[in-house]
């Protein structure tokens, strides 16, 4: 189907801004438009096959039916067609919007505020692609693996380490990476951790499981060592991997095996994941590892319920900004106020701060002139095997002497 050729239903309570908008879209092509003032007429429109729209323009503030509670209704539908969301709302209540549509499931291409432009409104509609069906999205349905295939796959060394590269957003000097599990399965290709972390920590394997991680990714630190780079890898670490005191020997006795020093050992622990009814076995393991100079991370900082308390009371040393407040929070206030409020805090502490998330130049430019310490995202790279990892090295260290990265404000 053409984008010129879709079913269009506005909904406003505004006949004036309904007529504009009618008036812009045919202007650029548009033929079939249908316009409501309320809630239940569109929800007629709807529920007609011959009249059921593939994308919706609709207001948030109306009387009787409001925007949010018009969505509702299309959840009840089923609605399988795109919504742009046109509103004189702030970019907060149209953030939140946004967000709840996604929850719904609902196809969304974004939101305009009124008065709305009309290169903006064709710019958006551009973006509708046909809808994914039912019957096709459960073909790619993820497939959930119980604990007799997983441990099987531990055992076999299934389990594969990809490595995200960290960089100096000042110099572009490249200080590390995080370790990122994958699971090499041998029908089912690669299979990424939401797919199995959650069976791991549920039956009792978590701990074998990060035992082969970091065996592998502190292995792989001592082979770049040798060949010159001396580089600081980050493990992720589960709650369930510090209810155990033994786990602190563990890391301990990985890191003089290969000759690593701590300093080059970063422990990454998710902050949504720290909250316990008996902080005391993690608290001992955390402190005991931070005496002996491994550094702390508190990652996705931001997005649990206890940030504060967290860093009260444990001693991380660093502090990771969660990539939903990181891209484009150059372009959002709301994403600014609080990248700003978290770096601001971790300088205050005298922690090191990276940004996850990075996705383009213009994070990258925004990263630069907030002074933030370090990056990780797809503008530097993707997650690698260790066998790419040196040549993409070569390559980023190519762009930096070019002016490419570290000159672009």
């Amino acid at each position: 189907m053409e984008v010129a050729d879709l079913k269009i239903l506005l909904v406003d309570d505004d006949t004036f801004i309904l007529k504009l908008l009618t008036k812009m879209l045919v202007n650029h092509g548009f033929k079939s438009i249908t316009a409501c003032n309320n809630g239940p007429d569109a929800l007629k429109q709807i529920d007609h096959p011959q009249t059921n729209p593939d994308l919706i323009l609709l207001d948030l503030n109306m009387p009787d039916m409001d925007g949010i509670e018009f969505v509702r209704h299309l959840v009840e539908r089923h609605y399988q067609g795109s919504l742009v969301l046109v509103s004189g709302e702030d970019e907060r209540m149209l953030k939140t919007a946004e967000k709840l549509v996604h929850a719904h499931q609902i196809s969304m291409l974004g939101y305009l505020h009124k008065p709305v432009s009309p290169d903006k409104l064709v710019d958006i509609i551009k973006k509708w692609t046909p809808p994914v069906r039912e019957h096709q999205t459960s073909l790619s349905a993820k497939k959930n693996y119980d604990a007799v295939v997983l441990k099987k796959a531990i055992t076999n060394r299934e389990l594969v380490n990809y490595y995200q590269p960290k960089v100096s957003v000042k110099t572009g000097a490249v200080i590390g990476a995080e370790t990122l599990v994958r699971w090499q399965h041998p029908t089912d290709g690669l299979v990424f951790p939401d797919q199995f972390i959650r069976t791991a920590e549920q039956e009792g394997l978590i701990n074998d499981l990060t035992s082969l991680v970091l065996s592998q990714a502190l292995a792989q630190t001592r082979v770049w060592h040798e060949s010159g780079y001396a580089l600081r890898i980050a493990i992720n670490v589960s709650m369930d991997n510090l209810a155990s005191l033994s786990f602190q020997d563990l890391v301990v006795n990985l890191a003089i095996d290969n000759g690593l020093s701590p300093q080059n050992i970063v422990l990454e622990v998710t902050e949504s994941q720290l909250m316990s009814t008996d902080t005391r076995v993690p608290l001992e393991i955390l402190t005991r590892l931070r005496l002996k100079r491994f550094h702390l991370s508190i990652d996705d900082f931001g997005t649990g319920h206890s940030s504060m308390a967290q860093l009260r009371d444990i001693p991380f040393d660093e502090l990771k900004i969660d990539q939903g407040f990181v891209h484009r929070a150059w372009a959002d206030e709301t994403l600014r106020a609080i990248y700003d409020a978290s770096l601001s805090m971790a300088k205050q502490l005298g922690m090191e701060v990276v940004a996850e998330g990075v996705a383009d130049e213009k994070d990258w430019v925004f990263l630069r002139q907030t002074g933030c310490d370090y990056a990780q995202g797809n503008f530097v790279s993707k997650p690698l095997l260790a066998n790419d990892f040196v040549q993409w090295m070569d390559e980023w260290y190519d762009r930096v002497r070019h002016g490419l990265i570290v000159n672009s404000i």
